[in-house]
């Protein structure tokens, strides 16, 4: 389904609300079903005009269980109780009350999403340099030797492979 504006949508309700064309006309003329306009108009009649303002949200975890709650104790759908907590997608009521279902109330708990933030104290932690003499010390100076005679040994292998290998022209 196309996607539309915030103004397409609101233009797309008067015209219905209005009452000179149904539903399935402003669909037609729009090129998406006439459920979506349904949904508009109840998600306008809940909302106003903010309805169609787009809105990044991370709810919380007492927000998605009031938003359950709701739903069950008034036999609400999920279109209707996404238009009367101005929800966008509807299958994501749908997606809490599953994971409600399976795990409790601790599923409903927000995840952070992407990848995770570089934390300058997290670094420090491990750079914390040993007191100089302490055996600390001591096994980290033979673990960079051994690291830094293992690169030597690779490099050494390497340029004797080059110097091996005729020279060839492409």
């Amino acid at each position: 389904m196309a996607k539309f504006k915030a103004e397409e949508k609101l233009q797309a309700v008067e015209r219905y609300l209005n009452g000179n064309e149904s539903s399935h006309e402003i669909a037609k003329s729009l090129g998406t079903d006439n459920k979506a306009i349904l949904k508009w108009v109840t998600q306008f009649e809940h909302n106003g005009e903010k309805a169609f303002v787009k809105q990044y949200t991370n709810y919380t975890q007492q927000f998605k269980l009031d938003v359950l709650t709701y739903m069950i104790e008034n036999g609400m759908s999920l279109n209707e109780t996404a238009a009367v907590f101005n929800i966008a997608a509807p299958s994501t009521i749908s997606v809490w009350r599953k994971q409600f279902e399976k795990q409790g109330f601790d599923a409903l708990q927000s995840k952070k999403k992407g990848r995770p933030s570089m934390k300058k104290e997290s670094n420090k932690q491990h750079k914390r340099t040993p007191v100089e003499g302490s055996t600390e010390a001591l096994r980290a100076e033979i673990e960079r030797l051994r690291m830094e005679n293992e690169y030597l040994k690779k490099l050494n292998a390497l340029v004797q492979n080059k110097e091996k290998s005729p020279k060839k022209t492409k």
